[in-house]
Order: C-alpha cells, then structure tokens, then sequence
C-alpha cells in the first residue's frame, strides 16, 4: 500500500479539486492507496468537504485534530496514522503537483528508501523569494551535516525510514532535516513549485519564520559558536584597547586626548552590549526549545480518525497520541 499524508487548514476552495488530482494520479499506480488528511483545526468548511470525500471514496481516511497544532505536528500524525509500506508526504494546495507522485513510487521502486522532491525551480517572486533563497543559503552553511537544500516536506518514505522518525522523540520538528538525518539512501526527484490555485497564503510570515528558526536551531551548533567567536573578537579588541590606553597614560601619549578616541571608546561599549543581547537571545532560543522538550507535552491530539470502507471502521482515540512515542497498532 502508498499512503499519502496531507495536512488540511483552511482549504475550502481547493479541497475537493485537489483529492480528485491526486486520486486520479494515484489510480495510475499498480498498488493498492490511501489518502490520510490530517484536518488540522480548520475554522472553515474543510472538515465537512473532507468528511464528505471519505463517504465517497474508501481509500479516504481524515484524521480530526482537537485544534490547530501546526504544519509539522500534522505531518506527525499522518506519519503515525499511516499504513502504508511507503508513506507520500504533500502540501494540498496544489503547489506539489499530484502528477509528480508516479515518479516518487518508480523512484522508490528502484531502491530509494527516501525520495526527496527538489524544487527546479519557485513559483515565489520578489521578497518572499529572496527571503526563501536566504534561508536555503544560510541552512547549507550552518547545518551540521548535508540537508538537501530548495526542498520542503514534498517526498517519499519507506516504511523503515518512516518508523524510524516515528521513533525519535523530539518535539521542536523540522521534518525536511530528520528526513536527512535518519539516513537511508536517497534519491533526488526534480519538479517545478506551482502557484498556489488560490491568493491568499495560509503560512503566514511568522509562522514560515518560526519554521526556519526550528531548521536552523535544531540541527545546528554554530550559532551559539559565533556568538563565541563574536566575544573572543570584542576581547581581544578590548584588551589592545587597555593596553594603549595605559601605553598613552605612561608614556604622556596624545593620542587619547581628541574625541575621536572618546567616540571609538563608545563604539566599543555599544558594540559589547549588542553582542551579549545577541547571545543572550541565541542562549533563549536553545533554553526555550529544551524547555519544551522537557515538558514533554503532545505534540498533537487526535479528537477522531474517520477510515473508509477500504480501511478499519471508524475510531475514536480517547488519549492523546504524541509525537514523542510510537503509537501502539
């Protein structure tokens, strides 16, 4: 079986002709299929549109979150949530072709055990696609081990690639990365991003900054050693400061004397200040994502699972199923 797991929010407009897409792509296939939509607290009308797709098609199962948790804790409960002996995670709004899905299953067929969909190229333009070309770049330059860059949550997973991720236990995800940190070998499939069918984004600016501080803060070190390296800078450059200054004193230097001197003195100061407020923030966004892991809180709670004929009857989940842990069969 291929599952293919596809997280929902707000998508109304573009929901029904969007499963249709990906069911006709799908039925080209030889193997058997399921679609999981994971409903991720919706306050339009997705949830109905969906529940009415999984009356109509048995391969259909919707996953209900009790709220909004998030793309990347949605992707999670598909992945626990599926079946399938290779799992297709995608975007539902269009901007991840369907028709690109035949190619994942060959690729995959042919001994990948993960298959990463790169992007030829974006549909993005002016600021959001500088901004997105940054990220990338500072992403290849920070990791601490290779990240196929230009590629989002769009791709393949075997079985034991996917039962692999279900295992770790972070809550602070960046699927992209863990997808490159389980290893497996991996083969790279090319597409082009299209435009999304409707205007307005539902990724906001915030939650797409979020998402680039989780990428870079959980699979990298070096910012807190540039920080490191910013105050061994500001040492050494305090310290031959001093020592010209005691020079100038001992010696009757008039070098010191004229403001210019008094205002690189400031600039030292100021500067010195900027860093350790730097730091003290880089020192925050690592305590505050320990803080969350130690909690252990859920990092999704499902209110219900609603399966087609093709798949088990209907179940209700009474506890939550985290993230953290493998769920029980």
């Amino acid at each position: 079986m291929i599952s293919v797991v596809v997280p929902i929010y707000n998508e109304e407009e573009i929901v029904v002709s969007f499963h249709h897409a990906l069911a006709g792509a799908l039925n080209g296939l030889e193997d058997s299929w399921e679609v999981i939509y994971v409903e991720d607290g919706s306050r339009d009308a997705s949830l109905s549109l969906l529940l009415g797709l999984q009356a109509q098609d048995p391969h259909v199962t919707v996953v209900e979150l009790s709220r909004n948790f998030g793309h990347q804790p949605a992707l999670t409960a598909g992945l626990h949530v599926a079946r399938g002996e290779a799992v297709i995670l995608m975007d539902g709004d269009f901007q991840d072709p369907p028709e690109v899905v035949p190619r994942l299953v060959a690729a995959w067929k042919n001994g990948g055990k993960v298959v990463v969909a790169r992007r030829s190229r974006r549909s993005e333009r002016g600021m959001k696609g500088t901004l997105f070309a940054l990220f990338y770049q500072a992403l290849g330059l920070i990791s601490d081990f290779p990240i196929p860059l230009n590629a989002g949550i769009f791709g393949l997973l075997d079985r034991q690639a996917v039962d692999a991720i279900n295992n770790l236990q972070e809550g602070n995800r960046y699927l992209p990365g863990l997808r490159a940190w389980v290893g497996f070998p991996t083969v790279v499939v090319l597409y082009e991003r299209a435009e999304r069918p409707s205007s307005k984004p539902k990724q906001t600016f915030l939650k797409l900054f979020k998402y680039a501080m989780d990428a870079i803060f959980s699979f990298s070190f070096k910012p807190l050693r540039v920080g490191l390296t910013l105050g061994a800078i500001m040492f050494v450059s305090g310290f031959g400061l001093a020592v010209a200054l005691v020079a100038s004193a001992a010696f009757k230097w008039k070098l010191f004397a004229s403001a210019p001197w008094n205002k690189a003195i400031l600039f030292f100061i100021l500067t010195l200040g900027g860093i350790q407020l730097i730091c003290m923030g880089l020192l925050g966004e690592y305590i505050g994502r320990i803080y969350d892991e130690v909690r252990r809180r859920p990092l999704y709670i499902i209110q219900e699972v609603h399966r087609g004929a093709a798949g088990d009857m209907k179940q209700h989940v009474a506890s939550a199923i985290s993230g953290r842990q493998t769920p029980a069969a």
